[in-house]
């Protein structure tokens, strides 16, 4: 009864009461299927004409029916490129002279996304029962963020919401792009890092027990380095589960630390002082910043808004705590350049200083997208670079592990043939 309860609220399974039905959309002419309550198909299909919806067919759901639509819903999720084309789509569509409903209907047709199509679906019937985009994306906060539904509520209460739906659909672009990229150039050290790791471990398991041996056969005195491997192959290979547990336990506590304020707060001061990535890191959230705050103002959004806004997107807490310094400022009347050129310890000293040109000249907007787009070529080069920058290192820490090990096994060799001879 618990589990009947629990996934007749998910929408997977249905009950005798409801009707599983198909409809068509009065204003798109696009189809739409759902489950509903009724007393009978008669009064289902004025529930559906009342919602802008023609009934095409109802079938009555006798026990218990998996609905697969809602199962794959569930199981899908919606990424930010597939929020990209609901926003450019829609602004070609609107630009074009087709009605709101209609343009999401004609998305809706072309979404194999299940959760999305579940999604636009909603849209459509939000904006047919009279609500605004806005206030139908904001039904979904956990698919459209903040940043989306401020620029699409900004643009409709200032009649563009074609340029609104522009702006979004480039400022989330422009996101997925750098992001993508960063990941990229930090994929390339994790591969190699996590494969040595593999390789040494197995090493351990495999290769050092069986050298152990010989050395305690030969009877010689083993140096320190060559006890710690030997100790550490053992360990791996006579007591597994305590390795692993232990490896799931250091996971698990970091994990941890990391939601703590001490755990964010060190992990954010150790991104922007790590060689060559905290470089890296301070671009990336520059360009963010400045990305976000250009996209949102030049859609009207105002100030304080827009920095509440960028204060989600940003991603280190250091850049979060200087937005939130930025908002308190503007509200005291303190111009928000001043903020970041306070800051030039984790903002490159030309963005307060680009900023200040902006607001004197009365074009922040225009000079918070040009400094977004420097740094987004300046991370596109730096992501470019970044393996030869790291393949060095990473070469000398492949090196000095097999230095080591080489040290520690093939010391004891010398001694044996030394007593051989």
């Amino acid at each position: 009864m618990i589990f009947t309860k629990l996934v007749s609220s998910c929408g997977i399974i249905k009950s005798m009461t409801k009707f599983q039905y198909k409809a068509q959309l009065i204003a798109t002419a696009g189809e739409v299927g759902g489950v509903a309550e009724a007393k009978d198909k008669f009064e289902l299909a004025h529930k559906l004409k009342d919602e802008g919806k023609l009934l095409i067919s109802a079938t009555p759901v006798t026990g218990f029916h998996f609905n697969m639509d809602a199962i794959n819903a569930h199981l899908t999720r919606v990424d930010l490129r597939d929020k990209i084309l609901l926003a450019n789509n829609l602004a070609t569509m609107i630009q074009a002279g087709l009605p709101l409903s209609r343009a999401l209907g004609i998305i809706l047709k072309q979404t194999t996304n299940p959760k999305m199509r579940q999604v636009i679906g909603s849209l459509v019937e939000g904006i047919n029962k009279g609500m605004t985009l806005s206030d139908a994306l904001a039904k979904f906060p956990d698919i459209f963020p903040p940043v989306f539904i401020s620029m699409v509520r900004a643009g409709e209460e200032s009649g563009g919401l074609v340029e609104a739906l522009q702006v979004v659909g480039s400022q989330m672009e422009k996101t997925y792009m750098l992001t993508k990229k960063v990941k990229g150039a930090m994929m390339y050290p994790l591969v190699v890092t996590s494969v040595m790791i593999a390789v040494g471990v197995l090493m351990m398991i495999y290769v050092v027990p069986g050298l152990a041996q010989t050395f305690s056969e030969a009877n010689v005195e083993l140096p320190t380095l060559t006890k710690i491997f030997i100790g550490t192959a053992n360990f791996l290979k006579n007591d597994s589960v305590l390795a692993a547990l232990s490896a799931v336990g250091i996971v698990v506590a970091f994990v941890l630390f990391k939601r703590t304020k001490v755990g964010k707060r060190s992990l954010a001061f150790l991104a922007l002082r790590v060689p060559i990535f905290g470089v890296l890191v301070k671009q990336y959230n520059s360009a963010i910043v400045t990305r976000t705050l250009s996209s949102l103002i030049s859609s009207g959004v105002d100030i304080v808004r827009a920095i509440d806004i960028t204060h989600d997107v940003a991603g280190n807490l250091y850049y979060r705590e200087t937005l939130e310094a930025a908002r308190e400022d503007v509200q005291k009347g303190i111009p928000l350049s001043q903020t970041f050129v306070k800051n030039a310890h984790i903002y490159p000293v030309m963005v307060g200083d680009m900023m200040e040109v902006g607001e004197e000249t009365g074009q922040l907007s225009e000079m918070l997208k040009k400094i977004a787009g420097y740094y987004e070529q300046e991370v596109d080069q730096a992501t470019s670079d970044m393996s030869k920058l790291v393949e060095p290192f990473l070469m000398v820490m492949i090196g000095a592990f097999v230095g080591l090990f080489a040290m520690a096994m093939i010391s004891p060799m010398y001694s044996i043939m030394s007593s051989i001879g």
